[in-house]
């Protein structure tokens, strides 16, 4: 007779994991199951509030979609307890009083004790049986495969299967029911063996649409990284080019700082010799009065009383003479009152302002050493002006015109730029391009330049990472060099434009290049962004330390010269200086224009350097 443990675990085992109930749960359609088992079927609901059988199909609603709040199956938990503390009875003995089973044959469907296990394992025929520790059946780790009973016959085992019914049956059901309904009937053990092809087929499936899935993981998580690194290079261009601006508005805020040093100054000044000139008139008024003072001492005689004479008259002429007139002062106080700061309020302009109400004139008119000389001129990192000369040597002035230095004096100098340590870039008259330390020694560097003849005369420029810009008038391209020299690291083409004269911006990798009559704007490819020129005069560009645009309009057969500032997007902002007159160079019609470090505009021409300033 079956024990309580062998009668009621057939009806206690999930039909899902086919072990012992774990915490049963009781669906709308009484179907019951371990609440593990529902937790891992709501995961692929794609309406996690509502559970579908895996018997039945039907829903059953899933309060807050949580598992653990459906109703628990009380009385088989109660009976699952039961069945585990009740001791499993070996059933391959065939005395009466059978003893606990410690082992369960998977092949033969028996619980055997220490004895029949011991003449199992003995046997020969059934050393390939699975044999498995109760322990592990009662934990439900081993699910016991186990031919049940059949319920109208219990002394038969379920060996078939019918199609039809999806059901295990025993032969007498299968003659007394099944065949005469026409199903279809198998044997139980094809059954499992198709039922386990299935499942090897599925898993197989299921490991190769995992790894789909994963490699898919893997590829979301490279995209996930991607996106990092760009969204990190994001905020790094974002930080770089907010520290690029930052400096380029202090940059220009030191230069209108400077504008106003200077325009204090020069205001100061005269007011400086005004007072001067009337503490000198006080000065004179007391040595007089202390001269005539002199005649109270003793009494005058002769040639004594002519002096004093004459000494009071003076004096009284002296004090005859209008008092000190406030016009003067304050004119030059009301120049200082008209002289404001206008900040730009225009979006595409990055610019911090610019002073108002204040005029610029020239300061210096120099006149070069040697005639017909001037090849450029380069801002120099100490503030002075270089001066570069095609007879050989580089000349360095002041911002107020004094020449302080000249070096190189061997070397002709075709095109002259500084990089950010110091150090000189120097291409000569044969397209030879060598770099110097800022003691103006030669170093051991090679730029791999193209010929004179091939590539032609063009400009010279560094931009903000040191990179040297080499321009040839020929080609109508600019080759990119590393301080380390050799070859080129990059080509810009320029577009159809000439670069006869070649600027760096401070804060992008735009150029300004003068194409014989235009100023043009390239972007770092080389296209053609903006441009401006006016009819019937020569442009020549620079751009300043705050990243904006001056440019001298020449009227070359006049002697004429106007200033103007610009964006760098090259919008008009101001102008500086309007035709004003220059001694026009007999041989070459060649120009140059920088800014000084403090601010002055240079302009040279092939005999004279003239210096500009807020006046």
């Amino acid at each position: 007779m079956a024990t309580f443990h062998q009668i009621s675990s057939q009806n206690l085992e999930c039909p899902i994991c086919l072990t012992l109930f774990n915490h049963p749960k009781s669906l709308a359609c009484s179907h019951t199951f371990c609440k593990d088992c529902l937790e891992c079927i709501s995961q692929t609901e794609p309406n996690q509030q509502t559970l579908t059988c895996p018997v039945c199909r039907k829903g059953t609603p899933l309060p807050s979609g949580d598992v653990s709040k459906l109703q628990t199956n009380v009385p088989v938990s109660s009976l699952v307890d039961e069945v585990k503390t009740k001791s499993t009875t070996c059933t391959a003995c065939e005395m009466d009083e059978k003893p606990p089973a410690v082992t369960y044959c998977q092949d033969c469907g028996k619980y055997m004790c220490k004895l029949c296990d011991s003449k199992h394992s003995g046997w020969t025929p059934f050393s390939t049986h699975t044999v498995v520790a109760m322990s592990e059946v009662l934990s439900g780790k081993v699910s016991l495969k186990r031919r049940r009973k059949c319920k109208r016959h219990p002394t038969d085992d379920e060996e078939c299967f019918c199609t039809d019914c999806r059901e295990y049956v025993c032969h007498k059901c299968v003659v007394l029911k099944h065949l005469q309904g026409g199903h279809q009937i198998e044997d139980a053990a094809i059954h499992e063996e198709k039922l386990i092809e299935n499942i090897n087929e599925l898993q197989e499936r299921t490991k190769s649409k995992k790894a789909t899935i994963e490699n898919h993981i893997d590829f979301i998580e490279t995209q996930r990284n991607e996106i990092t690194s760009m969204m990190r290079r994001l905020n790094d261009d974002i930080d770089k080019t907010y520290e690029e601006y930052m400096q380029l508005f202090s940059t220009r805020r030191e230069t209108l700082k400077c504008q106003v040093k200077r325009l204090s100054e020069k205001l100061d000044k005269e007011l400086q010799v005004m007072e001067e000139e009337s503490r000198k008139t006080i000065h004179h008024m007391n040595t007089m009065e202390e001269l005539v003072t002199n005649g109270v001492k003793v009494p005058l005689e002769k040639d004594a009383f002519s002096a004093h004479d004459t000494l009071c008259n003076d004096l009284k002429s002296f004090l005859g003479r209008d008092d000190p007139d406030d016009q003067s002062p304050r004119g030059v106080a009301e120049r200082a009152h008209k002289i404001s700061f206008s900040k730009h309020m225009k979006v595409n302009e990055l610019c911090l302002g610019e002073l108002k109400g204040y005029t610029w004139d020239v300061k210096a008119d120099v006149e070069l050493r040697v005639k017909d000389s001037m090849n450029c001129i380069t801002r120099a990192p100490d503030g002075k002006m270089a001066v570069g000369s095609r007879f050989g040597g580089i000349h360095l002035y002041s911002p107020d015109g004094e020449l302080h230095q000249t070096v190189l004096k061997d070397v002709i100098i075709r095109q002259h730029e500084f990089l950010s340590d110091g150090r000189s870039v120097v291409r000569d008259t044969y397209e030879k391009t060598s770099l110097y330390t800022p003691q103006w020694e030669k170093l051991d560097v090679t730029f791999e330049t193209i010929s004179c003849d091939e590539g032609g005369h063009g400009g010279l420029t560094v931009d903000k990472d040191d990179n040297i810009y080499v321009g040839y008038r020929k080609p109508k391209k600019v080759q990119v060099f590393t301080p380390q020299g050799g070859k080129a690291v990059r080509e810009i083409m320029c577009d159809g434009c000439t670069p006869e004269q070649l600027f760096s911006f401070h804060t992008t990798g735009k150029l300004i290049l003068k194409d014989e009559s235009p100023v043009v704007c390239l972007d770092d490819k080389g296209r053609k962004e903006n441009f401006i020129k006016k009819e019937g005069v020569y442009s020549y560009p620079a751009v300043c330390r705050d990243d904006s645009v001056i440019v001298a309009w020449v009227k070359h057969g006049e002697g004429l010269v106007s200033i103007d500032r610009y964006t760098r997007d090259l919008e008009h902002m101001r102008n500086i200086i309007t035709y004003f007159k220059i001694q026009k160079p007999e041989e070459r019609n060649w120009y140059y224009l920088q800014e000084f470090e403090s601010g002055e505009i240079a302009f040279c021409t092939p005999d004279r350097l003239y210096i500009f300033d807020a006046m």
